[in-house]
């Protein structure tokens, strides 16, 4: 599965803000080339919410065990609900454990927000693709009715 049909398959919901930082546009460097995406029906972004999925496409400070310095490799995450948590790995948020090196095509804690209740993927593809889109709906889901309350 390539990155895009994570960003695509998001982008079609509706009222999704995708922000995909690039040079020159004031973010800061390290979020060039990732994705987040918020539920904005206003296409603003929301000033009390953190985006609900993001897609990166390097390692950030502690989360080498994603091995992102691959070339085409990118990790999608999403906030999950606690049931789904506890599906995926076995366990509640808070007793997340110090992340291992994390497995291609696999669900598993984020490995820093883990403790909050995120999952994530690595390069998605056949054996993670089905879970991945049912936990990004479901996020959209939460994030939708967080902002329409």
């Amino acid at each position: 599965m390539q990155m895009d049909e994570v960003v695509a398959f998001l982008d079609a919901m509706p009222g999704i803000l995708v922000l995909q930082p690039k040079e020159g546009d004031g973010s800061p460097e390290l979020a060039w080339g990732d994705s987040f995406f918020y539920y904005s029906p206003s296409g603003e972004v929301p000033t009390r919410q953190q985006p609900f999925a993001t897609i990166v496409t390097k390692n950030y400070p502690g989360e080498e065990v994603s091995r992102l310095d691959r070339p085409g490799a990118f990790r999608a995450n999403v906030n999950a609900s606690k049931d789904d948590f506890a599906r995926f790995t076995g366990h509640q948020p808070r007793d997340t454990p110090s992340p291992t090196e994390h497995l291609d095509d696999t669900v598993v804690a984020h490995p820093t927000y883990g403790t909050v209740g995120w999952l994530a993927v690595v390069n998605p593809g056949e054996a993670s693709r089905d879970d991945l889109f049912a936990l990004l709906e479901a996020a959209y889901a939460k994030a939708r009715a967080h902002a329409e309350k």
